[in-house]
C-alpha cells in the first residue's frame, strides 16, 4: 500500500528546504536548541567540562563564517558607501546625507523614550533588588556625584570620531570612525573629473564582486553555523538564570516588539508599501541576524534583499545599509535604556529626572558607536553604566541571557536598516 500524501509531504518538505534560506535557518535553530538541551549538565547526560568541549566544537562553523564575513566587511563598507556617493549628485547627496542623519537620530530617539517608558512602568529590577542579591558598591556614591563629567566628554568623544590613522581604526573595528573616513573619500572623489571617477567606480564595482562571491561561499555554511551556535548557546545558559531575570527579558521584548510595529507604521504611511509583503521579503534577512547577532554579518543579504525583494534603488541601498548597520542600532538603544535602568533598579538606585535625561543622552551617542559584531552591545552598555554613575559590576545580573537578547534586538537593527532604505527610496 502506498502513501502518496506522505510522499507528497516529503517532497513538499525538501523544495522547502532546496528553496529557501529562511527554512534551513529555522530547522538549524530546531534542532540547535535540541542538541542543546540534550548537552546541558542539568540534564545530566554530559559532564560539565564534556558538554563545554562539544559545544567549542559545534560551534567551530559557525565562528569560521563570522570570521569570513567580517574578513571582508570593511572592503564591503568602503566600496558600498564610496559608490553610494558617487552614484548621488551633489544636491541629492547634500539633502540625503542631513535626511539620513536626523532619521537616524529621530528613530533611535524614539526607542529609548519606548525604553525608559516600560522600564519606569514595570519596574523589572524591583524584583531583584527585593531579593537583596545586589548591594551598592563603596564607591558608587562618589560616582553618581560625578555623573555630570560625561558632558564635559562629549566634544573629546566627537573629536576622536575622526580617525588620526584610517588602517588603525580598520585593524582596531572603530566602525563609525571608519564610516566617517568613507564618507569623506566619497565626497572628495565626487571633485574628480568624469574620467578618473568612472576608473574609480570599475575599481569599487570590481572589489564589490569579489567581496559578494566570498558572501556566497560563506552562506553555504549558514545552516551549520547557526546549528552549532545555537547548540552551544542552548549548552551553556542555565534554567535557573533564565527564571531569575525572565521580567527583564519580557520587557526587553515588549519594547522590540513595540518598536517593531512602529517600524510597520513607517513602512505603510512613509514608504507606502504593505507592512505584511514587508515583513515576509526580509524573513531571509531576520532569521540571519537572529542566529549570528551581527546585523554587518547579514549586511550583503540585507543589501540583497533591499534591492530584489524590495525594489529599493541600489544607489539608496549602497549608501544607507553600510550606514545603518554601523549607527542605526534602534534595537540595541532600547536594550541599553531598559538594562541600565533595570541595573540600577537592582541596586535600589533612585534615578532622578535629570539622570533620566543623562541616561537617554548617553545611549543615543553610544548607541551610534555600538560594534555590529556579536556582544558589542555589552561592551557598550558597560561604557553607559560607568558614564552615568551606575555600578559597572551590575552587567553580571544580564550576562547570561545577554546573547539570547542580542539575536532579538539584532534582528530589530536589521529590520531597521530596510525600513530606512524603503523610506528613503521613496523620497530620494
Amino acid at each position: 500500500m502506498e502513501f502518496p500524501n506522505l510522499k507528497s509531504l516529503n517532497h513538499n518538505l525538501q523544495l522547502l528546504i532546496e528553496k529557501n534560506l529562511w527554512a534551513k535557518v529555522l530547522l538549524a535553530l530546531l534542532l540547535g536548541v535540541i542538541a542543546g538541551v540534550i548537552l546541558s549538565p542539568e540534564i545530566g547526560w554530559f559532564k560539565t567540562a564534556t558538554s563545554h568541549t562539544i559545544g567549542n566544537w559545534l560551534s567551530l562553523p559557525g565562528k569560521l563564517f563570522l570570521k569570513l564575513v567580517q574578513m571582508i566587511m570593511i572592503p564591503l563598507i568602503f566600496t558600498s558607501i564610496i559608490s553610494g556617493i558617487i552614484s548621488n549628485t551633489g544636491e541629492e547627496l547634500k539633502k540625503m546625507g542631513f535626511r539620513v542623519l536626523i532619521y537616524f537620530v529621530a528613530t533611535t530617539t524614539i526607542s529609548i523614550v519606548v525604553g525608559v517608558a516600560l522600564a519606569l512602568f514595570f519596574k523589572p529590577g524591583k524584583y531583584i533588588f527585593a531579593k537583596g542579591n545586589f548591594k551598592l558598591p563603596d564607591n558608587a556614591a562618589s560616582d553618581m556625584s560625578t555623573q555630570e563629567s560625561a558632558f564635559t566628554d562629549i566634544p573629546n568623544a566627537i573629536a576622536e570620531l575622526l580617525p588620526e590613522n584610517p588602517l588603525e581604526a580598520m585593524v582596531t573595528g572603530e566602525m563609525l570612525s571608519v564610516v566617517i573616513f568613507t564618507i569623506i573619500i566619497g565626497i572628495s572623489i565626487t571633485q574628480l573629473s568624469e574620467q578618473t571617477k568612472t576608473m574609480v567606480n570599475k575599481f569599487l564595482h570590481a572589489t564589490q564582486q569579489i567581496c559578494m562571491n566570498i558572501v556566497k561561499w560563506a552562506m553555504l555554511l549558514v545552516p551549520i553555523a547557526v546549528f552549532g551556535l545555537i547548540a552551544q548557546i542552548s549548552s551553556s545558559i542555565g534554567f535557573d538564570s533564565l527564571k531569575g531575570i525572565g521580567f527583564y527579558i519580557f520587557v526587553v521584548l515588549l519594547g522590540l516588539v513595540i518598536l517593531l510595529i512602529i517600524y510597520l507604521l513607517m513602512v505603510f504611511f512613509l514608504g507606502r508599501y504593505n507592512p505584511f509583503k514587508f515583513l515576509k521579503s526580509i524573513t531571509d534577512v531576520q532569521l540571519l541576524a537572529f542566529s549570528t547577532t551581527s546585523s554587518a554579518a547579514v549586511m550583503p543579504l540585507t543589501m540583497k534583499t533591499a534591492e530584489e525583494k524590495l525594489g529599493v534603488s541600489p544607489r539608496v541601498s549602497n549608501f544607507l545599509v553600510p550606514i545603518g548597520a554601523t549607527i542605526n542600532m534602534d534595537g540595541t538603544a532600547i536594550y541599553q535604556c531598559i538594562s541600565t535602568l533595570f541595573i540600577a533598579q537592582a541596586y535600589g538606585l533612585e534615578i532622578s529626572i535629570a539622570n533620566i535625561v543623562l541616561i537617554m543622552v548617553t545611549i543615543v551617542a553610544a548607541s551610534i558607536g555600538t560594534p555590529s559584531i556579536p556582544g558589542g552591545g555589552v561592551v557598550v552598555l558597560a561604557s553607559v553604566l560607568q558614564s552615568v554613575g551606575i555600578p559597572t559590576e551590575g552587567i553580571v545580573i544580564i550576562i547570561g541571557v545577554e546573547r539570547i537578547l542580542g539575536m532579538f534586538r539584532t534582528t530589530i537593527n536589521v529590520t531597521g536598516d530596510l525600513v530606512a532604505c524603503m523610506v528613503f527610496n521613496r523620497f530620494k
